[in-house]
């Protein structure tokens, strides 16, 4: 056996053996063995980096901090008009003082039609207009809304009336002629009368869209308050000339 078997380089040969072992020649493509510091030598340490820990943002008080703005629904832009200083401007206000409102209704969709009219009673009530100043007539359906509020309107005992229904898209074209020809037959007669006439009808694709508004109905009381007492405005001051 050679020297070198039986045992890995750098540990002692067997007894016995020679120790004096030929090391191979060293070939021109190894590299040459690393250079270690001396035993007494150390490497000096690096220098320490100053830690660059992310300092924590303030928190902002609660009571400082700004309120997060209200949702604004979809399709209405927020905002108030600016009428410059030294022009006239008659604004109406939705007060029920003295006021007689008739409420014109659709039976169709009546679960829809009853919210909305409950909905259209509780801005009544909280505008000043009493029960008995307060006249409900319902209808078969959206279509007869027009000549229900033409009749209401006709016989000038109310200072507004308020349309209440619930159209929901199908799979014909009724709904377009249904809807269509309710928005302009209660314009028609607001228009031919002189009394306002607030449209609270919707016009939606699901029940689940007309579930989420039911509260037109007293944004549309409130509308109609609002335009009677334009109007009274309007007249009183036509009178004064």
């Amino acid at each position: 056996m050679s020297a070198t078997e039986g045992f890995w380089p750098g540990e002692a040969p067997p007894a016995g053996e020679e120790k004096d072992v030929q090391e191979p020649e060293a070939t021109a493509d190894e590299p040459e063995p690393r250079a270690w510091p001396a035993p007494h030598e150390e490497d000096p340490e690096p220098e320490p980096a100053e830690a660059s820990v992310a300092q924590p943002e303030p928190a902002e008080d609660e009571a400082d901090a700004e309120p997060e703005p209200e949702p604004v629904p979809s399709g209405h832009v927020p905002g108030e008009i600016d009428i410059p200083d030294g022009v006239a401007v008659l604004e109406g206000s939705p007060s029920g003082a003295d006021r007689t409102v008739g409420v014109v209704v659709s039976r169709f969709n009546g679960e829809i039609s009853n919210r909305l009219l409950e909905s259209a009673l509780e801005a009544l009530a909280s505008a000043g207009v009493p029960e008995e100043r307060i006249t409900v007539m319902p209808v078969p359906g959206a279509f007869e809304l027009p000549i229900g509020a033409m009749a209401l309107a006709k016989t000038r005992r109310y200072s507004c009336v308020i349309a209440l229904g619930c159209v929901v898209r199908g799979e014909t074209a009724h709904f377009e002629y249904v809807a269509g020809e309710a928005a302009s037959g209660l314009q028609l007669a607001g228009l031919e009368t002189g009394v306002p006439v607030a449209f609270g009808v919707l016009t939606v694709d699901t029940t689940e869209q007309a579930e989420a508004r039911v509260d037109r109905g007293g944004d549309a009381a409130r509308a109609a308050l609002e335009m009677a007492d334009l109007f009274s405005q309007v007249r009183k001051q036509a009178r004064a000339g």
